[in-house]
């Protein structure tokens, strides 16, 4: 997450929704924050003992940390908000992520269809660069009841469009940059599954695709 005082957002972090561009272009922003020294001293010093501070939080922190974390005033203040994206295109990224980055961790699997199999065997060791990918992205997003509570959410699909809408309404200009991009995969993520390998992210992931509204087609 990226939290800013002077700006008065919070920025959800999912990963694999362009998370990262958006993050670079709302960093330049919030590096002005009169806050940010003391943010940082006080997250540094929160690592000496077992107490962490919402102060500054990590990368990928889901909303629920900051409700719980920071005084119910500031955080109902802030303009929260975060990216999601079709839960089949948003694996095909991660394969080819992880393919191009991490090779070790396909584990011989190098074909995505097997590599999907795979990466859904219950029986399967947890490997945090694996399990991140296949994490809720609605968990981000919602309290511990299940309600959203972020205030917008932008699709990948619209990152340009949605992104200009969150700086419109937070009160700022700023140019997304291009971060990431993939130039080893197929652009229609359809084409690399099977009717198996729809099934696996449709069941794993029913409830990001009933709340966000993603179909396969």
């Amino acid at each position: 997450m990226l939290l800013s005082h002077r700006y008065n957002f919070l920025f959800v972090h999912i990963a694999k929704t362009g998370g990262t561009s958006v993050r670079a272009a709302l960093a330049q922003k919030a590096r002005w924050d009169r806050y940010r020294p003391a943010m940082w001293v006080c997250s540094k010093l929160s690592h000496l003992n077992a107490h962490k501070l919402g102060s500054k939080f990590p990368r990928h922190s889901k909303i629920i940390a900051a409700k719980e974390m920071l005084p119910n005033d500031f955080f109902d203040g802030l303009f929260k908000f975060g990216f999601v994206r079709n839960p089949w295109d948003l694996q095909v990224s991660s394969f080819h992520h992880i393919r191009r980055e991490r090779p070790q961790f396909l584990f011989g699997h190098e074909n995505f269809k097997d590599f999907m199999k795979f990466k859904f065997d219950p029986e399967r060791e947890y490997q945090y660069h694996i399990d991140t990918s296949i994490e809720l992205q609605s968990d981000y997003l919602v309290d511990l009841h299940g309600n959203i509570i972020v205030d917008y959410i932008g699709r990948y699909e619209n990152l340009h469009r949605d992104f200009s809408h969150a700086c419109e309404h937070i009160g700022i200009q700023c140019s997304l940059p291009e971060k990431r991009i993939s130039t080893d995969r197929k652009k229609d993520f359809r084409s690399y599954y099977d009717d198996e390998t729809i099934e696996l992210v449709a069941n794993h992931f029913k409830q990001d695709i009933e709340l966000l509204n993603y179909p396969f087609e």
